[in-house]
């Protein structure tokens, strides 16, 4: 039973943490007008400005009509599209449709077919902020370290679960002992053996029955003869 309430425990953790990880991100890409506002350079074809594992901040509500000869863009490589490029705008060769020419700050020349044509189609949007080579950070967390580091972090959770669910029954053994409580009173096995205070009654080793005449010691008796002879 603890270990099915401890699993419960653990996944209604991990669905929280999704949902918040799930909201944060969906905020992000309404407030950068982009499906990935995020990037990491990936090439020194950018040098200096941008380093490798530097990581783009984009802003996708730049409108492509925006854009600036100057501007670093970020944009599908218009031969395939099968690869993002980050470079800068160098050229506006056509408006209709309007087409743009970049290079990389440290490359010779525009590529063809990486470079230009670029259209509006191909454009994903402008680097709005560059944080310096956080993108370490993604090269630490490829496969297999992300799934070592997800199975340690539920693994931690489980323990603290645990930990935390093992005070609680701790907590609750040593609550005081009610007075009325049969249950808790038959949990004092002790309470047999304490030694019994013979002015009071006398003590046999068998219990007496509800049946039996209760009979008094002789120094009760004596005590019981004084306090009349003293009201006498």
């Amino acid at each position: 039973m603890n270990k099915r309430i401890i699993t419960k425990s653990v996944f209604k953790d991990i669905a929280i943490v999704a949902a918040g990880v799930i909201i944060i991100w969906i905020g992000l890409q309404v407030v950068f007008g982009t499906e990935n506002p995020f990037y990491v350079v990936a090439s020194g074809s950018m040098l200096p400005e941008l380093h490798v594992y530097d990581v783009l901040i984009v802003q996708g509500h730049v409108l492509f009509e925006d854009v600036q000869i100057g501007d670093i863009i970020v944009f599908d490589r218009p031969s395939g599209h099968d690869r993002v490029i980050v470079h800068r705008v160098v050229s506006i060769t056509d408006d209709d449709p309007r087409t743009l020419r970049t290079k990389g700050d440290n490359n010779v020349a525009s590529i063809p077919g990486t470079d230009f044509p670029i259209t509006e189609n191909e454009y994903i949007g402008k680097v709005q902020f560059q944080i310096p080579q956080i993108g370490y950070v993604t090269q630490i967390l490829k496969p297999p370290t992300n799934y070592i580091l997800i199975v340690l972090v539920i693994g931690v959770m489980i323990v603290k679960e645990i930990i935390k669910r093992k005070k609680t029954q701790e907590i609750t053994s040593t609550e005081p002992l009610k007075a009325n409580d049969s249950d808790a009173i038959e949990g004092y096995p002790d309470l047999e053996t304490l030694e019994k205070d013979s002015v009071y009654s006398k003590h046999s080793d068998s219990r007496i029955s509800d049946n039996e005449p209760i009979e008094f010691s002789q120094e009760s008796k004596d005590d019981e003869k004084k306090s009349l002879d003293t009201k006498d």
